[in-house]
């Protein structure tokens, strides 16, 4: 049970109510947003950057999803591994390989790109003070510079999501279907 009710759709200004619509387009995140909305500029500032950033679509689903899920995973936040694993899996990573991306080296379902995020979603969250540019370089061979700072970005504003959602219990409620996640 979430540590503090959601607020709905029906609580929040009339302007923001199209940012709530858009919001769920993203997924279901009502619970999230909802706790958000105790404090308006959280709720708009926060959605309003992630919904822009799929909008626009500047790096591919694929490497987002695979960096929020690995953070989530090291982070051990539940609510979002069970919001993002079928986002994966629209991308064509199964829910069980989404359970095992920390184990990227070898992992089946991972081609060599796919395994330079996983590896860098690492770094940014479990080492980013002692992170070296080799890494940058391998990045640079697939990804521009605007690119690298949405993923690093996205991994970082993910963790600092793990524990907003974790510290406040937010429940995942039911997970997401694939249908749903391809929106």
């Amino acid at each position: 049970m979430p540590r503090i009710e959601p607020k709905t759709r029906a609580d929040i200004p009339d302007h923001l109510q199209p940012l709530w619509d858009k919001m769920l387009g993203y997924g279901d995140f009502a619970d999230q947003a909802g706790v958000m909305a105790y404090r308006m500029p959280i709720f708009e500032k926060g959605w309003g950057m992630l919904v822009e950033l799929s909008e626009e679509a500047h790096t591919p689903k694929r490497y987002i999803e695979l960096a929020i899920v690995t953070v989530s995973l090291l982070n051990e936040c539940p609510y979002c591994v069970s919001h993002h694993a079928p986002k994966l899996a629209v991308q064509g990573i199964s829910e069980a390989g989404a359970s095992t991306l920390l184990d990227y080296q070898d992992h089946p379902e991972l081609d060599d790109v796919d395994k330079l995020v996983v590896e860098y979603a690492i770094a940014v969250t479990t080492k980013w003070n002692r992170t070296r540019d080799e890494i940058f370089g391998r990045l640079r061979e697939h990804f521009t510079d605007a690119q690298i700072v949405e993923i690093t970005w996205r991994t970082a504003l993910c963790g600092a999501f793990n524990r907003f959602n974790d510290i406040l219990q937010l429940e995942s409620g039911h997970a997401e279907t694939e249908a749903d996640a391809a929106e």
